[in-house]
């Protein structure tokens, strides 16, 4: 069923314009569905960048659902994504890269879309639980999707952290292909397999320059 939607996720997209997306935006996003529905909420998240929202997420049904917008992005002028998240706690005892260890507290993927759609390709950033911070691996559901621990462990937990990654950069190293644009943008907390509860925030997600890479966030 995972590897379904994750296919139909894959095959869609539509023409974008803005390239900020703040939380009020995030949480209008649509829901896909693995199992269950992960309940996602705008909640004041002391966020100490100063917003007064983010997207929390809270995962304790053992469910698996997240917020997928369907644009398109050009990765020509702007490939760097940045994002904002706080993780509160960690999942135990999981093997990351196996089919009853494949969840996280904090996920954020981007897909590339390819005709036909199997070879479409997606980059998970993740917040591991057992994983190395820095590695990477094949999903256990579904192999055209990379996961890259940006985070990792206890490390951190319940502080807001500014990530950074070139999307374009990473689909030549994890996929090698140089795609022009990528076409889904999604957030995910699942729990359906570690059978434990986590809550994550997510705050402004936005896409800027080449640049901002030599950039402190």
């Amino acid at each position: 069923m995972r590897a379904a939607v994750l296919t139909c996720v894959l095959s869609l997209s539509l023409p974008a314009t803005g390239q900020v997306h703040e939380p009020t935006d995030i949480i209008e996003w649509s829901t896909r569905s693995f199992e269950g529905t992960t309940s996602y909420r705008l909640a004041s998240g002391s966020d100490d960048a100063g917003k007064e929202y983010a997207v929390r997420a809270d995962c304790s049904q053992q469910t698996a659902s997240g917020l997928v917008l369907q644009r398109e992005h050009r990765l020509g002028d702007q490939p760097i994504l940045e994002w904002r998240w706080r993780v509160d706690s960690i999942y135990s005892g999981l093997d990351e890269t196996t089919k009853k260890g494949d969840d996280y507290p904090a996920r954020l993927y981007v897909v590339a879309e390819r005709w036909p759609s199997f070879r479409s390709r997606a980059i998970n950033y993740v917040w591991a639980s057992s994983q190395a911070q820095g590695t990477s691996w094949e999903n256990a559901f579904a192999g055209q999707f990379m996961m890259v621990a940006v985070r990792s462990g206890e490390e951190k937990l319940g502080n807001w952290l500014t990530e950074r990654r070139n999307v374009r950069e990473d689909f030549q190293r994890f996929h090698g292909i140089d795609p022009e644009h990528i076409d889904a943008l999604a957030i995910m907390t699942d729990c359906d397999n570690a059978g434990q509860a986590a809550t994550a925030w997510y705050g402004p997600i936005r896409w800027l320059e080449s640049e901002a890479r030599d950039r402190d966030p």
